[in-house]
């Protein structure tokens, strides 16, 4: 029975790992897409901050797609996680937010607290992120353990 849920799992992975080409596909074409639109629009061949704030947040878009799949081909090749990638991954998705962050839209008091929070969520991450490396733990079918 183990047998079967494990084949199903691998699977559902090769899937995921097919959508997800599609998917940073159409998010390069995308970036690329709205480069050349951004360069030849108003000014040309000079990028308003707006519009270099969007392309930046495209590109790390990618980027964050780009390590998910490198996630699901390690799981492949030596069928465990490794979770430095996935704190890696959460601290990409941080800066992009941080990118991204428009504080027109809010107050003063809401911006700061939510720089705050976001300053606090980057700490731990990057505190994990230190202590996974030089413990250099993995988590595989054995539960957690060193890496080779």
């Amino acid at each position: 029975m183990i047998e079967i849920v494990n084949k199903i799992e691998k699977w559902i992975y090769a899937v995921l790992m097919v959508l997800l080409i599609a998917v940073l596909i159409a998010g390069m074409l995308d970036l690329i897409w709205m480069l050349v639109y951004y360069l030849k629009d108003s000014s040309p061949y000079l990028l308003v901050p707006h519009e270099a704030i969007s392309i930046l947040g495209a590109f790390l878009l990618v980027l964050i797609g780009v390590e998910l799949l490198d996630m699901i081909k390690a799981y492949f090749r030596e069928n465990t996680i490794h979770v430095e990638i996935v704190v890696l991954l959460a601290i990409i998705a941080v800066a992009r937010k941080v990118i991204l962050v428009d504080p027109s839209e809010m107050t003063g008091f809401e911006y700061g607290f939510e720089l705050i929070g976001i300053g606090v969520i980057f700490v731990g991450l990057a505190a994990g992120y230190y202590l996974i490396k030089k413990a250099g733990l993995t988590i595989g079918p054995d539960g957690v353990g060193k890496q080779p």
